[in-house]
């Protein structure tokens, strides 16, 4: 008897002697927990710029956010974005742009993109080329200055610590990027050529990867990084750059714009992979939408949407897109100025809203499509994004 009732005591020594050997079974032992981010902290483009570009050079004019909001609310679409679906998710409340100065409360963090932005800084003012000033270095300086204070103004008294982050939510915050597609695109309204254009991509992820080591150099852990998406399906580009017959696919896109963006993409999933080795304690998650936004310009009807090429709100022209008659801009005709707002009926079986960005339900269907983890790699869906994979 004294055999057996050692027997219990030998095996989980034994099974505490395989555990401790092997760390990364107690990972796989323990399923973990979702992750409960306090804030958001964004940087990007017009994909994701909740109000920056408004606030700093005048608001989206209406008929921007209509669908959702009824009124304009700094987007540059008839309703949510991307980044809105995101923080919902959380059950967070939609981000403040850092530049808006005007009723912002940023508990739940602050959004640093703006609409035109590009990874590295234009030599062209935002008149001349339609590119933001405000960089993703730019963006970062904003979020550097913000993170200390934001801290200082807390000491000051129970109002400010109501509209501020506690510091310990900077390192458990869920840190979001949506950016590189003006840098492309850029590189080609300066008459560039394919070659030249990802000549200089490698420079792009040198700087892109530096702001995310600086980030964590402040505490950042957790990183969700989209790719870009298929500029050559947006009719800013078919309408602007000169393109052949042979250079159109099935889905009326434009093939070598869009083979420079997963160019771009590629080189960018390389880039992550290098910082999981650099910052051994972050989580990053690389986010493939290119996909999911293609197939929406190419099946379609398939998924519940129609004209996928053509804007809902413009003026003209194939596309119903033209650049200097943009969404919510107003026209002289007949002798009275007329608003370019909204041609089509229904907004939500619509792809593009104005040319340029998505439709409020195309960023409701891309996010559905994302959350889950079925176009991140690795494979982790949103909630889980603080975790890096167990090495077996």
């Amino acid at each position: 008897m004294g055999c057996d009732l050692l027997r219990p005591v030998v095996v989980l020594s034994a099974l505490f002697s395989v555990i401790t050997s092997f760390p990364s079974l107690v990972l796989s032992l323990t399923p973990s927990s979702p992750c409960e981010f306090p804030a958001i902290f964004n940087f990007g483009d017009s994909n994701s710029d909740t109000g920056g570009l408004s606030a700093a050079f005048g608001q989206a004019p209406p008929p921007n956010g209509e669908t959702y909001f009824h009124s304009p609310a700094g987007r540059y679409s008839d309703g949510r974005l991307i980044i809105d679906f995101i923080a919902k998710s959380f059950g967070l409340p939609y981000l403040n742009a850092y530049l808006d100065s005007v009723g912002s409360n940023f508990t739940h963090g602050a959004n640093f993109a703006t609409a035109g932005s590009t990874i590295r800084p234009q030599n062209t003012t935002l008149s001349q080329s339609g590119f933001s000033p405000i960089s993703l270095n730019v963006q970062f300086y904003q979020f550097n200055d913000f993170h200390h204070r934001s801290q200082v103004a807390r000491t000051k008294g129970v109002v400010w610590q109501e509209l501020m982050p506690k510091e310990e939510d900077f390192s458990s915050a869920l840190y979001t990027f949506d950016i590189g597609q003006n840098d492309l695109t850029a590189g080609y309204f300066l008459n560039m050529s394919t070659d030249q254009v990802k000549a200089y991509v490698p420079d792009l992820l040198n700087q892109f990867t530096t702001i995310i080591k600086n980030i964590n150099g402040q505490g950042g852990r957790s990183f969700w990084i989209h790719n870009t998406g298929p500029v050559g399906c947006l009719a800013y580009v078919l309408d602007r750059l000169l393109i052949t017959a042979g250079q159109v696919d099935k889905a009326g896109c434009a093939s070598p714009f869009n083979e420079v963006a997963q160019y771009f993409n590629q080189r960018l999933k390389e880039a992550i992979a290098q910082l999981r080795k650099d910052l051994p304690l972050a989580a990053i998650t690389y986010v493939d939408v290119y996909s999911l936004k293609y197939s929406l310009f190419s099946q379609a009807s398939k998924h519940g949407f129609e004209q996928p090429l053509v804007a809902c709100c413009g003026h003209g022209g194939k596309y119903n897109y033209n650049r200097h008659m943009g969404c919510g801009s107003k026209v002289t005709k007949d002798g009275k100025q007329i608003l370019v707002g909204k041609s089509c009926k229904d907004p939500s079986v619509r792809i593009i809203w104005d040319g340029v960005h998505f439709t409020e339900a195309a960023n409701k269907w891309i996010f559905d499509r994302i959350v889950d983890g079925s176009y991140s790699d690795p494979p982790i869906p949103l909630k889980m994004a603080c975790h890096r994979p167990s090495t077996n």
